[in-house]
Order: C-alpha cells, then structure tokens, then sequence
C-alpha cells in the first residue's frame, strides 16, 4: 500500500513593513510638526510668566499679528522645501509687490482692486521664471533665486526712486478702491483689540496646504519630487511642473503678504521685506521641514512662525533689547536642526 502523501506546509504569512503593528509614541514622533508645538507651548508658558500683557487679548492679537505676516510665505516656503528647492527672492518680494501695486495705483491711476490683480499675476510671472530656470538649466535654486533677489532688490531702489523721486510710495489711502481692499486684506476685526486680517488669511493658507498635502494627489507629488525627484519621474509625476508650480505659489504668498503690509500702512518702501527670506526658512526649518527635501507640514511652519512671532512681541513686552530676536533665531533654527534629525530618524527607522 503507497504511502499517504503529507499535505504541503502552509504558506507562511507575509507581512506589509508599511502595515506593521508601530507604536502611538513612535507615531507621534514621526510627525514633522511635534518639535515646534512643543517649542510653542514653552516659548507661550515662559512669556506668560515673565510679563503681565503677553497672555492678554491685546497681547495676542499683536504676536498673531507678527505670526500671520511671517507664516503666509513661511507656508508657501514650506510646501517649497518639502518639493527639495529653496526661494531667497520671497523676502524681497513682499517689498516688490507693494511697490508694484503703489505705483500702479498712484501714478497710473489704477484702480486698487485692478492693480492688486496684476501685482499678484506678476508675481507669479516671477515666480514662472524661477522655476523655469531651475528645472531647465539644473542650476541650484539657492543661485538661482539669489540672482532674482538681486535683481528684484535692484529694481525696487531703481525704479521706484526713478518714477517717485525717493523708495517710498505713498497715499495709498486716498486712491480708488483702497476702503474696500484695506478691509478684505489690511484691515481688522474684533474691536477693540483689534486683531489683523491677516490672521484669517494664515488660517486659511494652512489649512489649504495642509488638505494639499494630506488629501490632494499633487501633495502626494509634492513629498515623492522632495524625496527623490528621478524616482517620482519614472512613476509617472510631472517633476518640472510641480516644481514651476511650487516656485509659483511662493511668490504668490510673498507678493500677497506685500500687498496686505502695504494696505495697513498706506505706503511701502524699497527695503521692505529684505531679509525676511531667511525668518520664512527658519519657520519652516523649525516647523520640521527638511533641508534635504521630501519631509515636513504646512502645519509645522505656521507653528515655527508662531514661535517667531511670540519670540519677537515677547521680547519687547519684557522690556529687553529687541536685538536679542536675532539670537533667539539662531538658537532656535539650530535646535530645530538638531530634533529634526531625531525625528528624521524615528521616521526612517524604527518599529516598537
């Protein structure tokens, strides 16, 4: 009688890396933006203790203020450095859209709303342009848009003292249109504390990034061109556009920025924005953005820009040196270095 055959061993199970058991603490270690909350809730506490006006309504609304200005570009020049590429033009291109839009209200007689459009396709030609040149001569955005800051800061001192006589443009305030635009991007709310507009555009500017980068498809090509743009190329992802497109919205967001500091004040400068490239990169380096690309949130450089703007009015409501914020931003983008790297490799590695 023929021996039974012993039936096959069952297949053994294959388990997804990506569907493994991972823990609630190395989960919210991987997320980009824990640094900064964590940086917030200090920086909030430590003022709150050592003045008296810092946690008031009125105090609020000023380093809010100061945040919203800070953390609309820093969104933009975040979901930039997530896609692997810097912008060193967007400080200069706050001043240059206020420029634009005086001039074109001021001198040629446009009405506010119709000048306000085209600062703003401007800018975005602008920003075309960068991405353009970055994508096709694979040259480094950071030279790239160097040259851009340089020539758009060269122009707003040349032109602007050519047509007015100095590198100011004034009387905003009694062009046609400027009431209804002051309201919508300059003015107010909630008297008598007075807090900005700007505000709820921040608001709205995060919260759109954050469904981009969480829902939308193209947020999906943002992280993949950051993380390895060859790789994204052979699945199929439009590189260059999403990169032009990125390049776009950064000076978009700079531009309108400009726009809403020139409606406060009813005037604009030459110098306005200069510098402030670097406080947008600091905010989304300290949000957890990588300088290596593919990593970070929109979410993360409002937090960064949150923890500047509570830095800065904290400094004065203690009755310090302003000059000390300078300080404070090099110790705090250099601890952001330090914990991303953590973070970094708590995303990369481990399962507990």
């Amino acid at each position: 009688m023929a021996a039974t055959a012993s039936p096959p061993p069952a297949p053994a199970s294959v388990v997804d890396d990506r569907l493994a058991n991972v823990s609630f603490t190395t989960k919210l270690l991987r997320r980009p933006e824990l640094g900064a909350l964590i940086g917030a809730v200090a920086v909030a506490l430590f003022f709150a203790v050592t003045t008296t006006q810092f946690m008031t309504l009125d105090g609020i609304s000023n380093w809010t203020d100061v945040a919203s200005t800070i953390g609309i570009p820093a969104v933009a020049v975040a979901l930039l450095m997530i896609g692997g590429e810097f912008d060193l033009s967007a400080g200069v291109m706050t001043g240059s859209a206020g420029l634009l839009m005086g001039i074109l209200a001021t001198k040629l007689g446009l009405n506010m709303w119709l000048a306000i459009v085209l600062t703003l396709a401007a800018a975005m030609g602008i920003g075309f342009i960068n991405g353009y040149m970055v994508v096709k001569t694979k040259l480094p955005s950071f030279i790239v848009t160097l040259a851009t800051f340089f020539i758009l800061q060269g122009v707003n001192l040349g032109v602007t003292k050519a047509i007015t006589g100095t590198v100011l443009v004034t009387g905003l305030a009694g062009e046609p249109g400027y009431t209804s635009t002051n309201k919508v991007f300059g003015g107010s709310f909630w008297s008598p504390h007075d807090f900005r507009v700007t505000v709820l555009w921040w608001i709205a500017v995060t919260a759109l990034a954050t469904w981009v980068l969480a829902r939308a498809r193209v947020g999906n090509w943002i992280f993949g061109v950051g993380g390895d743009a060859n790789a994204a190329r052979n699945v199929g992802v439009p590189v260059e556009r999403v990169k032009v497109g990125l390049f776009m919205f950064t000076a978009f967001a700079s531009a309108l920025t400009g726009i809403m500091i020139a409606l406060r004040l009813g005037s604009t400068q030459a110098s306005q924005g200069v510098g402030e490239e670097f406080t947008y990169i600091i905010a989304a380096v300290v949000g957890g953005c990588l300088l290596t690309g593919g990593f970070g949130s929109a979410i993360g450089a409002t937090l960064g820009a949150l923890i500047v703007g509570m830095a800065f009015i904290g400094i004065q409501f203690s009755g310090w040196n302003t000059d000390w914020r300078f300080l404070f931003l090099g110790v705090i983008l250099l601890a952001a270095v330090l914990i991303n790297n953590l973070v970094r490799r708590s995303a990369e590695g481990a399962r507990r």
